[in-house]
């Protein structure tokens, strides 16, 4: 029987001693159940706490058969009971309905009288009836009381991520109202209508079945000591950094609440609103480490208590004047905790087209003047950005900056006064960054977008080619709002865990007109076919049937147990049987098999990303794994996908531009042709067009054997990321390098070709305050040179060291498979390996490696 702590006392309140009464040894044993007699070893007992009201529980007073009467001295405005009734179940008549009709909790029963004896001889009835002013001690879901509330008071629970909370679902509610415990004691508080009265004590009557009093506590309150008020906001000012671990009964060590609850605390941030304009889309805001935004609920007479002892009233607190963002010195005790703005005012915000009007999907932000996050109503207020956590329309940039998703108008309650505003939607529109001014008769917002880069126009589209487990609807939402014309939502396995299986069923394009939608922005659900050593592939648009397994091998992709069956080779040719298109993800990691699969020609695209990190980049090392092998020849798109799978990672943060042209309709399959032509650049924000001898990027030149000299033609421009810098790349080396204005650059090249040789043309950028990155590159123009094959033995080496790597595995320690499939995989390798091979020996070129096969080249 342990204590039930929720939080700190309250002053306002006292137990009170009550003497007299009878205990469960004195009551016959058939007038209390056995559930009740095994259940109320778990019972709080001692001094507890409980929404804030101390109570001394001792020996249960039991009322069943007869009336008891107990001393209790008070002459308190009100009165709090901690009491629970035992178990009065419904009776069941065969397969009829129940009786009586009143349910399991027997809503409204009459259970009894508590009568308040007063010292000058009056009485005040109390009647105490089950669902209102008394629960049983264990109920059914959905089996509440109207007047009474459980003893341990509801409390923040932390994600699943930081808490290890082995609950893993009801952990993403952020909240738990921890009444489903072995024992509930009910509270139920009675407003004296005499308080200038003594009162001497209690007579308790029962009327129908047993009722357990566990405490009485008195006390004043200015209003209802159990009815809390709707959401606040303050800023708590520490000596210390905020600690935000929360305890066993979810609370924090630095602040805690009597009469309420900390709701959210995390350090205060701050976006420099007078420069907020000024600045750059999704900029991560610094944080105060000692200033802490924290979120309440709490009656109007609550008192924080600080860890140094100190207490300080709620209605101190709000009754100062409001805290700015600008806040980061040590205040006095009075006012470590100072007032953020009330969010009262519910207003329309609408985001529209520049010139039609038109309502259009963005990403949007809103904060107060303390920092603090605006959500519209029906999104996340504190999104979680952890894996697989989360599955609503959000966006957290670097676990900071919370952003959602809108479909053009929302409803949001915001503060009177300044609050700031950013709007995005993609590349190709000037993202807003605006300071609003909400008035009282304020009811609508409304901010206007740009297209100020044409590259739709000019037949450019965008695409996700790698988004996880949000749903097609959710997916079409994001991907809208991001500019994107398709994301690629893609199905897989995760050991034991199946998702998005149920979305895939290899012909529906969300978004197309056929089913319904715009046709100007589209999803389609393939899969990500991975095994943990040889590597992953996407298998993007196909159609029929899912091309399963899913996933091989075992852990840490696969199910336990499972073992290698198919490779990344036989993946991907059977999509190519069922009309789909072959990506290599987030390339060039896992680093194995994917060599073969590409000398196989089985491959249409390789993946740039860097996981939603929106200051990285383009992976410096995923541009050197894939110029290895344009260097030995092997042309392959470069496209773009974030590999999304949490609200950390926005749709589209890399993505791929593919050019279908301007006299095709676009759809899925026009955006597929255009990859496999290899037509594409990726980028994190600007755009580029780039011909070598006016051939767009994925063509093939032929040179004569003296070579050639050709023009490289581009044009930058960027909306988003600053630009810096471009480069042409040629056969992996910088060849021409020019600084260039952020928003807008062209140029031109005549450069010398020698040998076989590719052109590709990559751009630099970087925001004020943070370091240059590869921010866009194009795939390459081949210019082949007669009697100069493409050819780079060092490259063409690791691409066979890698090859074998994958034999290796699938001879040693990979779980093996039946023996047919075996030799049938073992085979497919060993094609691909003798096909470079063989060229490099044709070449003339000495390598040394570990064979496969022995043969006479080697001796």
């Amino acid at each position: 029987m342990a204590r039930s702590i929720d939080g700190p006392a309250s002053s306002n309140f006292a137990p009170i001693l009550l003497t007299g009464g009878r205990q469960l040894a004195e009551v016959a044993k058939q007038l209390v159940s056995d559930r009740l007699l095994t259940a109320l070893k778990d019972a709080p007992r001692g001094d507890c706490v409980c929404w804030g009201i101390p109570f001394s529980v001792g020996e249960p007073i039991v009322v069943a058969d007869s009336a008891v009467e107990l001393e209790a001295p008070t002459s308190a405005e009100w009165l709090v009971f901690l009491h629970a009734s035992d178990l009065r179940p419904p009776v069941e008549w065969g397969a009829g309905p129940y009786q009586p009709p009143t349910g399991e909790g027997r809503l409204g029963e009459h259970a009894a009288d508590y009568v308040v004896l007063y010292a000058d001889g009056r009485e005040e009835r109390l009647a105490i009836r089950r669902r209102r002013q008394v629960g049983a001690f264990s109920r059914l879901w959905g089996e509440n009381c109207f007047e009474a509330v459980a003893h341990r008071k509801p409390c923040p629970m932390r994600a699943h991520h930081e808490q290890m909370n082995p609950d893993w679902g009801r952990s993403q509610t952020r909240v738990t109202a921890a009444d489903a415990s072995l024992w509930v004691w009910w509270l139920w508080a009675w407003q004296n209508p005499r308080p200038g009265s003594a009162i001497r004590g209690l007579r308790l009557e029962p009327v129908e079945g047993t009722i357990l009093l566990g405490a009485v506590t008195a006390g004043s309150a200015s209003s209802h000591p159990l009815r809390w008020r709707s959401r606040r906001k303050a800023i708590l000012s520490l000596d210390e950094a905020f600690d935000l671990a929360l305890d066993d009964a979810g609370l924090l060590r630095q602040v805690r609440l009597d009469f309420g609850q900390v709701i959210s605390a995390a350090p205060q941030p701050s976006y420099g609103d007078d420069a907020w304009e000024a600045g750059y889309n999704n900029r991560i805001p610094s944080l105060h480490e000692t200033c802490v935004l924290l979120e309440y609920t709490a009656h109007e007479d609550a008192r924080f208590h600080l860890a140094n002892g100190a207490t300080i009233p709620v209605a101190a607190v709000e009754s100062t004047a409001p805290v700015g963002s600008g806040t980061g010195t040590t205040p006095p005790i009075a006012s470590r905790v100072r007032a953020v703005p009330r969010a009262e005012k519910r207003v329309t915000l609408r985001v529209v087209e520049r010139g039609s009007g038109n309502p259009v999907p963005v990403k949007l932000h809103v904060h107060g003047t303390a920092g603090e996050y605006l959500a519209p109503v029906d999104r996340h207020r504190i999104p979680n950005n952890a894996w697989f956590e989360d599955y609503s329309v959000d966006f957290v940039h670097a676990g900071e900056h919370r952003t959602t998703y809108i479909n053009g108008e929302t409803r949001i309650d915001v503060p009177l006064g300044r609050i700031f505003v950013e709007v995005s939607r993609g590349f190709e529109i000037r993202p807003v960054r605006t300071t609003l001014e909400v008035k009282p008769d304020t009811e609508t917002l409304e901010i206007a977008l740009e297209r100020v880069l044409p590259w739709r126009a000019r037949g450019w589209v965008t695409a996700d080619t790698h988004v996880h487990f949000l749903s097609p609807v959710s997916a079409l939402l994001e991907g809208s709002a991001e500019g994107i014309n398709i994301v690629n939502l893609l199905a897989s396995q995760w050991g034991e865990l199946m998702t998005n299986v149920g979305d895939f069923d290899g012909r529906t394009t969300w978004g197309s007109r056929e089913a319904g939608g715009d046709g100007e922005h589209l999803v389609r659900v393939g899969t990500e076919n991975r095994q943990h050593v040889l590597g992953h592939i996407s298998l993007l648009g196909y159609g029929g049937s899912i091309i399963a397994p899913m996933t091989t091998g075992g852990p840490d992709e696969s199910a336990l147990g499972d073992p290698v069956e198919c490779l990344l080779t036989e993946w991907a040719r059977q999509c190519r049987k069922q009309g789909g298109l072959v990506i290599l993800p987030h390339f060039p990691n896992p680093r194995a098999e994917h060599a073969a699969a590409i000398v196989d020609g089985s491959v249409d695209g390789l993946e740039m990303t860097s996981w939603g990190n929106l200051y990285l980049g383009i992976n410096p090392y995923s541009l050197a794994d894939w110029y290895r092998y344009l260097n030995c020849g092997y042309l392959v798109a470069a496209v773009g996908g974030t590999d999304k799978m949490s609200a950390r990672t926005a749709v589209g943060t890399v993505r791929t531009y593919a050019r279908i042209g301007t006299d095709r309709a676009f759809d899925y399959a026009s955006w597929m042709d255009a990859v496999r032509r290899a037509e594409t650049f990726v980028t994190y924000g600007p755009l580029v067009e780039f011909t070598v001898d006016g051939k767009p990027p994925g063509s093939r030149i032929a040179a004569g054997s003296h070579g050639a000299t050709v023009d490289a033609t581009w044009e930058a421009a960027s909306v988003t990321v600053p630009m810096s810098r471009v480069e042409l790349v040629v056969n992996g080396e910088i060849r021409e390098s020019t600084g260039v204005e952020s928003e807008h650059a062209a140029g031109r090249w005549r450069i010398s070709v020698k040998k076989s040789s590719w052109l590709a043309l990559l751009v630099r950028g970087h925001y004020p305050d943070k370091g240059e990155i590869v921010a866009a590159h194009t795939s390459p123009v081949m210019v082949e040179v007669d009697g100069s094959p493409f050819e780079a033995a060092a490259d063409a080496v690791t691409i066979l060291d890698q090859i074998e790597g994958a034999m290796a595995y699938l001879d040693t320690v990979g779980t093996r498979a039946e023996t047919a499939a075996y030799r049938r995989m073992r085979l497919v390798l060993e094609s691909a390996h003798r096909s470079l091979h063989n060229r490099m020996h044709r070449q003339g070129r000495y390598h040394e490696h570990t064979a496969p096969r022995d043969h006479p080249e080697h001796h």
